[in-house]
């Protein structure tokens, strides 16, 4: 009987490199892409309903919100998801940012696990890169159909998810922006962060719910032969905006609180 090959994935190993000149070369380098992003174009206005309020995109959100739940339930097993902190969400009513750690195509999941201890329940909506809209099969079904704002080059769409980003957060639900941008698969530590995150929610007065999502290696090896992950949720206080300063000045501040935390946080669980 022939073995099963378990030799680590030459397209992943390539990935590590990759991280290794980013890192050592900082600065923007911090942002860039890892992996080629999907054919794509400007998305225009009327390709999106950001708030999902025609029948039809009612529908296919109905059932791409079952796909989530579904691949939810999945991963939190396989991912053997653990949360700690949970008391930092007392007294989180109203509209809120969360920020996270951008890791790995599924660690938005472990976002949704605390949304979901939310004193009420909300919906809970995710920014996304434009090029991910066009993406083929059952990620873009999720992207296209599911609770996404998409971030557009187009300046009428641009404006469209800054009009709905308002009213989401007047409404009280969740946004997850990831402030590091790009997404480095499995990168452990805390990078630098872009200011958007921090600048809506000082612009429309609503709390930043930092989180930062640790890891370590299961004994059972993922469908690129390196180790399985298993996640734990850090949630930090809610960082709230200073209605005494202006938004450039809460957003500078916020921003920097929020990377003490993790920073504090990478060290804490993982000795360095």
């Amino acid at each position: 009987m022939k073995r099963k090959d378990t030799a680590p994935s030459p397209e992943r190993l390539a990935i590590l490199e990759k991280i290794k000149e980013y890192e050592a070369a900082g600065g923007e380098c911090f942002y860039r892409d890892l992996e080629p992003d999907p054919p794509g174009r400007s998305l225009e206005p009327e390709e999106v309903d950001f708030l999902k309020t025609k029948l039809s995109s009612k529908w296919k959100r109905f059932w791409a919100n079952r796909l989530a739940n579904y691949l939810h339930r999945k991963y939190r097993r396989e991912l053997k998801m653990q949360v700690v902190g949970e008391e930092n969400l007392a007294g989180l009513q109203g509209g809120l940012i969360v920020t996270s750690n951008h890791f790995s195509v599924y660690e938005n999941l472990a976002v949704k696990e605390v949304v979901e201890r939310l004193p009420k329940k909300r919906r809970f909506f995710r920014v996304i890169k434009e090029t991910n809209y066009f993406l083929p099969g059952m990620f873009g079904f999720l992207m296209r159909n599911s609770d996404t704002l998409p971030i557009s080059s187009n300046r009428k769409t641009a404006r469209l998810f800054g009009e709905a980003l308002e009213k989401i957060l007047r409404n009280g639900d969740v946004v997850l922006i990831y402030p590091e941008q790009a997404m480095w698969w499995n990168y452990r530590k805390p990078r630098p962060y872009k200011p958007g995150a921090f600048f809506y929610a000082a612009k429309h007065n609503v709390p930043i719910l930092p989180l930062f999502v640790t890891m370590e290696d299961q004994d059972v090896l993922d469908e690129y032969n390196f180790p399985k992950q298993a996640y734990t949720i850090h949630i930090m206080p809610p960082i709230y905006p200073d209605p005494a300063k202006s938004v450039r000045e809460n957003e500078r501040e916020m921003l920097a609180k929020n990377q003490e935390l993790v920073d504090r946080k990478y060290h804490e669980v993982y000795k360095i």
